[in-house]
């Protein structure tokens, strides 16, 4: 991917912040790189593309997003392999995936170019933040929101896409107590489950902070029907690996279609283990962990990639999980999954694109 073809403004800092973050120590979420890619939606058409220092918005007090929740984002990762080079995980499959979740909010597209391009030329500007320790990785995200300082409901007709990045650690230092939710639900069928939108987010606020009051670190969303079926933990979708399988919800308009989820699903075909996606029923995984037939419950996302569950509430009992061993399928998906996005293996499914 070359950004020559984009007509795109390119301003530097005049400093680098770089200097102020303790790489040895990265916290998730609160360092941010010193560039961002800037464009904005006018008339029909992207335009203004730039990379600009990373600084704060100006917006009018009208601006319709922070009214109506008309935003979208998606979670990637940037790393370095060992010659030095910046590597993207699968970046296409975000960028496929965000312009599904405009289209199921009434915003206009991202085009490849503009996404890949503003994108790659913003990784070579601030390779230097993409860390290098175990761990650790440039987390990138690209976001849309509607800019029409107007306040009817209706669709937008200006948007600005933004992408910016930062230096990120574990996003949790412990295996995650989770607790089955029995009563409050991330999304419906029908709705926009499917979507990565900032209102699926907002709307999970309060029931994961019960959740935290009563000692659990995050939430098992279960359907909006009946509550008998897992979809997602939290920000993660979530996988168990049982009676020799992996097993996963299957995708659906409430059930976000992730690209670690599918990352994971491929390589457990890569190494011939069977695997389920469909339905999962709550009872099935507590009688699993029970008779000692599940090895391990798990959450993926760009975020955490993978996180072994330590505990499991359900209906006032917690169950603890086995112990996660070197053997295991977790740590064994894991570390594969960090030696290619890394470049530490060969890459078999071409999934790595050098910035």
């Amino acid at each position: 991917m070359t950004t020559d073809t984009l007509d795109m403004e390119i301003q530097r800092v005049e400093a680098s912040r770089i200097h102020e973050v303790d790489f040895d120590n990265l916290v998730f979420g609160r360092h941010y790189s010193d560039h961002m890619f800037v464009a904005d939606y006018i008339d029909g058409e992207w335009t203004n593309l730039q990379i600009v220092p990373y600084a704060n918005l100006s917006l009018s007090p009208a601006t319709a997003s922070l009214h109506y929740g008309q935003a979208i984002f998606e979670g990637m990762k940037a790393y370095k392999n060992d010659a030095n080079e910046v590597l993207m995980f699968r970046p296409l499959d975000n960028w496929a995936r965000f312009n599904k979740s405009a289209a199921r909010m009434c915003m206009p597209e991202v085009p490849e170019d503009i996404f890949m391009g503003g994108l790659t030329e913003l990784l070579r500007i601030d390779a230097a933040w993409i860390p290098t320790t175990p761990d650790a990785s440039l987390y990138v995200r690209p976001y849309m929101f509607s800019t029409d300082a107007y306040i009817g409901v209706r669709p937008s007709e200006t948007y600005k896409f933004i992408i910016f990045t930062g230096p990120v650690g574990k996003y949790y230092s412990k295996p995650p107590r989770v607790k089955v939710e029995q009563h409050y639900i991330r999304a419906a069928e029908g709705g926009v489950g499917a979507a990565k939108c900032a209102g699926n987010y907002g709307g999970s606020l309060y029931p994961a902070k019960l959740a935290q009051q009563q000692g659990y670190d995050q939430i098992i969303w279960t359907d909006a029907r009946d509550h008998a079926f897992v979809e997602e933990s939290g920000t993660m979708n979530v996988m168990f690996f049982m009676d020799g399988k992996l097993v996963t919800p299957a995708t659906s308009d409430t059930i976000l279609n992730g690209v670690t989820r599918n990352t994971i699903v491929d390589i457990a075909h890569y190494w011939g283990i069977p695997v389920e996606e469909r339905k999962v029923a709550v009872k099935e995984v507590i009688d699993a962990l029970k008779e000692g037939r599940l090895e391990a419950a798990f959450g993926a996302g760009t975020a955490v990639v993978v996180s072994p569950f330590g505990v499991i509430g359900f209906e006032g009992t917690d169950y603890e999980l086995p112990a996660v061993t070197d053997e295991s399928f977790v740590t064994r998906v894991k570390n594969f999954l960090t030696d290619i996005r890394t470049g530490k293996v060969e890459d078999p499914f071409g999934w790595v694109v050098k910035a």
